[in-house]
């Protein structure tokens, strides 16, 4: 008996270490599209607070589509409302879905899709305070057929 419980405590320890290096999530929403058609006039908002300053965080689009999805790419505005700041940072992102080769640069179960990217370059360090992201579609196509999902994914890196 003493063996195994010698095994187990070195199994878990080694669970905690390997868990212990990753990024914590500090929020995650993701909101079903209607129809799965995005219309651009479907502006989801994701809101959120920072309470630690101590580390760099890195916000991420969640998009989850099927294999239909017509494009390898996705054009979206992205507003933010930060803490201390009276009107919204927006910015236009060119988003790659697929590699050249035509495979989705993403996970996939079935026929369905789901893509994590950043949406900065790097971590950045947030203020302490409430934050609101918008997301818009502004693709020509109006609306983007086969899109499931759309959301917001913050990591404490």
């Amino acid at each position: 008996m003493k063996p195994l419980k010698i095994i187990f405590l070195l199994s878990f320890t080694c669970f905690l270490c390997f868990f212990s290096c990753t990024t914590v999530d500090v929020y995650e929403r993701s909101l079903p599209v209607p129809g799965h058609a995005w219309y651009n006039s479907f502006r989801p908002t994701f809101d959120f607070t920072i309470k630690d300053t101590s580390s760099p965080y890195q916000p991420l689009l969640i998009l989850r589509h099927n294999e239909k999805y017509h494009y390898s790419n996705i054009y979206v505005n992205i507003s933010i409302e930060k803490p201390g700041q009276d009107s919204a940072q927006k910015f236009q992102l060119d988003l790659p879905l697929a590699g050249k080769d035509g495979k989705w640069l993403a996970t996939g179960m079935d026929d369905i899709y789901e893509h994590r990217i950043g949406l900065f370059e790097r971590p950045q360090y947030l203020k302490a305070g409430h934050y609101k992201f918008t997301v818009e579609q502004i693709m020509r196509e109006n609306p983007l057929q086969n899109v499931y999902d759309v959301g917001i994914r913050v990591e404490k890196q």
